[in-house]
């Protein structure tokens, strides 16, 4: 039995959910997303939203808590939003932008520049003393992720020195160099 699956999603004041076929959509005050499903059954009353499966079969119980879980992304994303930020360590590591095209410096000859997808809001914060920091904004949590991930595909964080482009709040498992 599912323990995610089984709660419902709780719809937040200024938010619609539309289902037409096998297509349910989220409405609210930052956007609109859209996701197909199959193997399950979408109910919305009032102010909720049920998932229910058909039998117990092994694909309709993979799929119960999955589309639970992305309906509730949805309408928390167009409600409230969803943040990811990311970390610049190193020496001379920085990164700036110009509307959605992010230019970063990190440790190769040129620069990268990064054309961001329009639905990601970008935003990046360089005080004197600390490491510069990407912060990404979207109502749309797959993309964020997906943006962020790519970004700190570049330089993956090391562990001997903590150098290169992490999450804000990863803990890094650090390594000790070679024993003299």
């Amino acid at each position: 039995m599912s323990r995610i699956g089984n709660n419902p999603v709780r719809i937040p004041e200024g938010v619609t959910v539309d289902i037409q076929g096998q297509e349910i959509t989220v409405k609210g005050k930052l956007g609109e997303l859209k996701q197909t499903f199959d193997a399950v059954e979408i109910k919305v009353d009032d102010s909720n939203v049920y998932v229910t499966r058909p039998s117990d079969s092994k694909e309709h119980k993979a799929k119960h808590g999955l589309y639970r879980s992305l309906v509730n992304n949805m309408v928390k994303g167009v409600s409230e939003g969803w943040t990811k930020e990311l970390e610049f360590v190193g020496v001379g590591y920085r990164a700036s932008n110009q509307g959605q095209t992010l230019d970063l410096a990190v440790g190769f000859s040129h620069n990268i520049v990064l054309e961001v997808a329009p639905e990601v809001k970008v935003e990046t914060i360089s005080e004197k003393g600390k490491n510069p920091i990407v912060k990404l904004t979207s109502h749309d949590r797959q993309l964020v992720g997906q943006v962020a991930a790519k970004i700190r595909a570049f330089r993956k964080p090391e562990p001997y020195k903590g150098k290169g482009i992490k999450f804000v709040g990863e803990q890094i498992r650090r390594k000790a160099g070679k024993s003299a």
